[in-house]
């Protein structure tokens, strides 16, 4: 059976902090995650989910007894319409039932094939998500992790980059829709989360982050940091747009000179992360240099700002990501042990098993450790505009600040 959107009351106020058993963790998985697959060659290779959920699984990260394990069924119509057209679900069906193409819609390009099955698979990515949050709203459980989701790029009428429907966009519906009076969204994948973005640029509820290549040397061309939001929701849309070749220790600057501020002043009530993590150096989409170690720190300060702002409700999604075999594993399996309170530490080893598993799947040799983390030189320690970091840092700090009563010098 299909998932089916409930019909909350209005003004559902959102639950109290959480504490004892209603704080399990949910992490969304099950082998039938691993059809939303484009076919061979594609970079979206299902290989990449089912070796970081081994590795999970190696790591004991699935077995706490506070942890949920969820595999829900494709989410029905009245799931995904609460962001995508109706005449697009049906172009969908039509692509997924029968292989017809709409170009026009984004079915049947070159980043968006068209595959048997498609739609229940994209809708079951999206049932996901739609599942977690409703876990966070009602209480149930205070953290989530879907990694097979993350799908940022979907349109409301139009598949785009990898993605077919939007299950952040429609994760992030669903807690305003159950009462959740602000939500945060931050994406730290190497391409702009523009898909979310755009469902919500009018909705000054909605605070969307997006530290990201810059849109003038990688897909999908937007997320400039003078987008701010539409009109009554100036300073919610939030964009650091760096350049190629960030290092970790960079990037990891940036996040931190407008992540926590950013949050601190928008005061969410449930935090909504993407951790897309293409902006490694290895990774064949990107152009950024951003290593497991950098990502894995942004992960746990995201964590801690969750407990520090929200009562710890926090949704973390998967993204993009193409470095299967030494990358991809360790990036999102420290995500999921984020979630589950079980942190992966610095130089911890990958388990041989794994390592013997990532050779035989993938002809590479497994990596041994998960390496250390990094730090980097605060903002406050001062801005150098000979580093084009730099730059881009306080060009999104001037445009959207003042916006949220921050001083883009001082705070």
């Amino acid at each position: 059976m299909p998932i089916s959107a409930p019909t909350p009351a209005e003004g559902t106020p959102v639950a109290a902090p959480l504490d004892g058993p209603a704080a399990r963790a949910c992490v969304v998985w099950g082998q039938d995650l691993l059809g939303y697959d484009f076919g061979p060659g594609h970079p979206m290779a299902p290989a990449r989910l089912d070796l970081t959920m081994r590795l999970a699984q190696e790591l004991g990260l699935l077995d706490g007894a506070d942890v949920e394990l969820v595999a829900p069924p494709p989410a029905d119509d009245a799931v995904l319409a609460t962001v995508h057209d109706t005449a697009y679900l049906a172009a969908v069906r039509a692509a997924s039932d029968d292989g017809t193409p709409d170009p026009r819609r984004g079915l049947g390009t070159e980043d968006d094939p068209v595959f048997p099955g498609m739609h229940e698979a994209a809708a079951r990515v999206v049932a996901g998500s739609w599942e977690a949050a409703g876990a966070i709203a009602s209480g149930r459980v205070r953290h989530a992790v879907n990694l097979a989701g993350g799908m940022h790029h979907a349109k409301a009428g139009a598949a785009s980059g990898f993605c077919v429907y939007n299950d952040a966009a429609v994760a992030v519906r669903r807690l305003l829709d159950e009462g959740v009076r602000r939500v945060a969204y931050v994406d730290v994948d190497a391409h702009h989360g523009d898909g979310v973005e755009e469902v919500f640029w009018d909705d000054p509820r909605v605070l969307t982050v997006s530290v990201h290549q810059s849109g003038a040397t990688l897909f999908p061309g937007t997320g400039h940091p003078t987008d701010v939001g539409g009109p009554g929701a100036e300073g919610t849309a939030v964009n650091v747009a760096l350049p190629p070749r960030t290092d970790g220790a960079r990037w990891l600057r940036a996040v931190d000179a407008v992540v926590p501020p950013v949050l601190r002043a928008f005061r969410p009530e449930v935090l909504v992360t993407q951790h897309g993590c293409d902006a490694h150096g290895d990774d064949p989409l990107s152009d950024l240099d951003v290593s497991v170690g950098a990502q894995r720190t942004a992960a746990a300060r995201l964590h801690a700002l969750a407990h520090e702002l929200t009562g710890g409700r926090w949704l973390a999604l998967g993204g993009g990501g193409y470095a299967i075999a030494r990358v991809v594993p360790l990036a999102w399996s420290a995500v999921v042990g984020e979630v589950v309170h079980a942190p992966v530490v610095d130089g911890q080893p990958v388990p041989a098993a794994f390592r013997d598993l990532v050779a035989e799947v993938t002809g590479v040799e497994g990596p041994g450790t998960f390496g250390a983390g990094v730090e980097a030189r605060p903002w406050s320690a001062g801005f150098d505009p000979d580093d084009a970091v730099d730059r881009a840092i306080l060009a999104t700090r001037r445009a959207v600040f003042g916006h949220l009563g921050l001083d883009a010098h001082f705070d």
